[in-house]
């Protein structure tokens, strides 16, 4: 079965209910701290052009990843990558991966782009398209971000310690940390 991974429109709004029932599906499976998103705020991301979608050919829905801007546009969050259980196995994170990095740096080229996490699989992924691990500090500091760790199972954690540390691991790819060969003759 072939899956097409687009930036979501207004005609992906329909899979709204779907996402976040992934996204709380995986998060009970896992035990991991996933933070739950009304369909609203997954309708709102899609409606602004801030999201990836992952759709099969006879139109269900495969997946999904949204971004947020925050600290005056300074920092870019790349969030909520779920893969449905039955697309598992395929490679679609990575290509949903691939199209939320490349949203991202074209909405907010400049932006510093963090993700945080607990899977392995999504560190893999970012550590192979630059990012690196950092500590909460080095994160956006924009009080809405944390907020919208609220809805995470860890979240109390990450309250007592003050917002500097959880169970996720904080990733950072900074564009200035990533220089442009060229080739001789191209000068």
């Amino acid at each position: 079965m072939n899956v097409t991974v687009m930036v979501a429109d207004s005609s992906h709004t329909k899979f709204a209910e779907e996402i976040c029932e992934e996204i709380h599906l995986s998060s009970l499976e896992r035990k991991t701290g996933i933070a739950n998103r009304s369909p609203e705020y997954i309708i709102e991301k899609i409606e602004a052009g801030k999201a990836v979608i992952a759709v099969s050919d006879d139109g269900r829905f495969a997946g999904f990843s949204y971004i947020e801007s925050w600290g005056g546009k300074s920092f870019v969050a790349n969030s909520g990558l779920i893969v449905a259980h039955e697309f598992r196995g395929q490679g679609i994170a990575r290509r949903i991966k691939e199209q939320t990095f490349i949203l991202s740096r074209r909405l907010f080229p400049d932006a510093k782009i963090f993700s945080i996490t607990t899977g392995a699989a999504v560190m893999k992924m970012n550590y192979e398209f630059g990012f690196r691990p950092v500590p909460y500090s080095e994160l956006t500091d924009d009080p809405e971000f944390w907020k919208g760790c609220e809805g995470c199972r860890n979240f109390e954690v990450l309250k007592s310690r003050d917002y500097k540390m959880c169970i996720c691991t904080g990733l950072l790819y900074d564009p200035s940390e990533h220089i442009e060969i060229h080739h001789p003759g191209e000068i």
